[in-house]
């Protein structure tokens, strides 16, 4: 009944269903395909596989980004060089994991803190420091008094190890006065690395601390 309605309308038939195009999948349509993808054919009819020439991928995308890191020698060199350094890791993270290890390797003992709650690092990391516990408005307010956190570990280090990376979380929220006596702590405890993650990016970046800090 539909071609009949549309020449009495004056409009031509439209095919029958077996015959109208079938419309382009949003996969395989050739408006939908990356530039850096070329498709010289899609197997219509002709017997063969579909091939796709990709352009600007590496092995890495092939056996896996975070296993295979070609700068993990250039991390460790930096890191002996400037021994304090901002990381900028991906925001789905994980990808810090491959450089921490690396330096465990090494020989490294890790002291994991987070920025928040870490108060003024000159007097949490190497000096006697209070700390007042919570006393829910019931108990006398205390004060406890804790030994310099880095003195404590570096005193705590076996023989054999080559030192104690500093690993600071959520950097971000560090003032620049704060930052600049992270990159100048290496120099006052020489076995002493500091790693502070002030950021994030697309992929696993460093730069020096003191650069960061404008030190």
């Amino acid at each position: 009944m539909a071609p009949v309605a549309s020449m009495l309308n004056g409009a031509a038939p439209a095919p029958p269903l077996h015959l109208q195009p079938r419309p382009h999948h949003p996969l395989t349509s050739p408006s939908m395909v990356p530039m850096n993808m070329r498709r010289s054919s899609f197997g219509a009819g002709n017997g063969r596989a579909a091939t796709v020439r990709c352009e600007g991928i590496g092995i890495g995308d092939f056996i896996g980004g975070d296993l295979l890191k070609f700068d993990l020698g250039q991390w460790l060199s930096d890191v002996e060089e400037h021994k304090a350094l901002a990381i900028y890791s991906p925001h789905e993270g994980g990808y810090e994991g491959r450089y921490l290890n690396r330096l465990r390797y090494q020989g490294y003992h890790f002291l994991d803190l987070s920025a928040r709650g870490l108060g003024d690092p000159e007097t949490t990391l190497t000096k006697i420091h209070p700390v007042c516990p919570a006393h829910l408005g019931k108990q006398p307010i205390a004060r406890w008094y804790f030994p310099p956190e880095v003195d404590y570990r570096l005193a705590a280090l076996p023989p054999n190890s080559k030192g104690l990376v500093v690993w600071i979380i959520e950097a971000k929220v560090l003032s620049k006065a704060e930052l600049q006596f992270l990159a100048l702590l290496p120099t006052l405890r020489p076995k002493v690395r500091v790693i502070a993650e002030c950021g994030n990016w697309r992929k696993f970046v460093w730069k020096p601390l003191k650069e960061i800090a404008g030190a």
